[in-house]
């Protein structure tokens, strides 16, 4: 059976989960040895919170319990963004920072890890960004929609679906450019999936055992290390 599942919005922005939204940006927004935007007070530590709560979702798949809702930020160095750099398209410029409210169903995900065969498709949503260009940030504003396919609990397909961007011409094309590429062309499909089943697969069970480590045990393996 095929279900086709619509995320709910937040107030500014619907998002599909920390890894999607990380492997967007990634591909968007794309990253530089010396970073011009200084990562942020509480970035961190914010991921990492959301991430736990959200892995423990996807692997406990429990209708029960709140639903995600996290406002993140990364900042993403330019040597880290222009690891996607290909034929088609470079990135010409330098370190991006992006800023998401993440609103997401528990119902709608624990069913993207239950269903047979699930599309998820997400409302528009708006990613704020900061990307530096000739040495000056720069604000960028994209509005996106992807459209996830899940079967058995894994990623099929995705598409970016990129509605508008906002934001200096150069940028803004670049944006368009890498956004017409993944979705017409395949371009970036292969490493985002790839990275979302490894989120779900691989990191979510070390996240949540290192979570379920008395801080005893935790400081007792730094010391051995």
């Amino acid at each position: 059976m095929t279900h086709h599942v619509t995320y709910r919005a937040g107030p500014r922005l619907a998002g599909v989960s920390v890894s999607i939204f990380g492997a967007l940006a990634a591909v968007l927004l794309g990253a530089s040895a010396a970073s011009a935007l200084e990562e942020e007070k509480g970035e961190v530590a914010a991921i990492k919170e959301c991430d736990r709560r959200l892995c423990a979702i996807l692997l406990e798949k429990s209708p029960q319990g709140p639903d995600l809702k996290c406002a993140l930020t990364k900042t993403w160095p330019r040597s880290k963004i222009k690891e996607a750099d290909n034929q088609q398209i470079s990135w010409g410029f330098g370190d991006a920072r992006c800023s998401v409210d993440l609103d997401l169903s528990r119902a709608t995900l624990v069913t993207a890890m239950t269903a047979d065969r699930i599309t998820v498709r997400t409302p528009r949503h708006t990613a704020n960004c900061v990307v530096e260009q000739d040495g000056k940030p720069e604000k960028v504003t994209a509005v996106l929609a992807p459209k996830i396919e899940f079967r058995n609990g894994r990623a099929e397909k995705i598409w970016v679906r990129l509605k508008s961007v906002d934001g200096p011409t150069s940028i803004s094309l670049t944006v368009q450019a890498a956004a017409q590429f993944a979705d017409n062309l395949g371009l970036f499909h292969g490493q985002m999936i790839k990275g979302i089943n490894r989120y779900i697969e691989r990191h979510c069970p070390k996240a949540l055992a290192i979570a379920a480590t008395p801080p005893a045990e935790k400081d007792k393996a730094k010391g051995a290390k």
